[in-house]
């Protein structure tokens, strides 16, 4: 996968690596020529020094319809900005990170959907392990061969159930997402479209599930 990072803040940079290391092909846009010159020495990705939410700065860093492009920097507008113009480029996903929260609801009114919300998931994380008494050290993600994928229920699957879609064989629906409420996914019950569904699915298989779940 071919993925521009906008932002050589520290959270882009950390990701950068993590996704380098998994194989990605990266991209890393920044404004400050010097920092990108001190990453290059240790960091084996493309850079190009611009402005991230310039046209022709997206445009340069484009590749084919498949590219992600991840918005980093510190300034929530900012990354909304750069979303909105990487998508009107061509950019399949995008994916802005917002540290403001008032923010959020505008991200819904321009449809983007996929943000990155660090102190809010934090937040969320510290209370439920207070509440529950847990360890906040541990890592409740899955790390080995199997993926957590929430997907949206597309038009075409609409008033079937989970028994009736033909989903890969490693794969389990796990919760139904009705209203932002939670409830265990039950073989039976109907789904309707605009809900969410979040499967545990065999890193295999994720795009097959993808497939199924695409609009048409």
């Amino acid at each position: 996968m071919r993925i521009v990072i906008v932002g050589g803040s520290k959270f882009g940079v950390a990701t950068a690596d993590q996704l380098i290391e998994k194989g990605h092909e990266v991209v890393l846009i920044d404004k400050d020529r010097e920092k990108l010159e001190r990453l290059s020495e240790h960091m084996d990705c493309g850079m190009i020094q611009g402005d991230g939410s310039s046209p022709n700065t997206l445009r340069e860093a484009f590749g084919s319809e498949d590219d992600v492009l991840i918005a980093l920097t510190n300034a929530s507008d900012d990354n909304i900005l750069t979303a909105i113009v990487a998508r009107s480029v061509g950019f399949c996903r995008v994916i802005p990170q917002i540290v403001s929260a008032e923010l959020l609801d505008v991200c819904v009114e321009l449809d983007l959907k996929d943000t990155i919300t660090p102190h809010v998931t934090v937040a969320r994380s510290l209370c439920r392990a207070l509440e529950d008494d847990t360890e906040l050290a541990r890592d409740t993600n899955l790390t080995g061969d199997l993926r957590l994928l929430r997907l949206d229920v597309p038009a075409h699957t609409a008033g079937s159930t989970l028994a009736d879609l033909d989903l890969p064989p490693d794969c389990r629906a796990v919760a139904v997402v009705r209203d932002e409420k939670e409830s265990f996914a039950q073989e039976d019950e109907t789904l309707s479209e605009g809900e969410e569904i979040l499967f545990a699915v065999h890193s295999d298989q994720v795009q097959a599930l993808k497939d199924l779940f695409a609009k048409a």
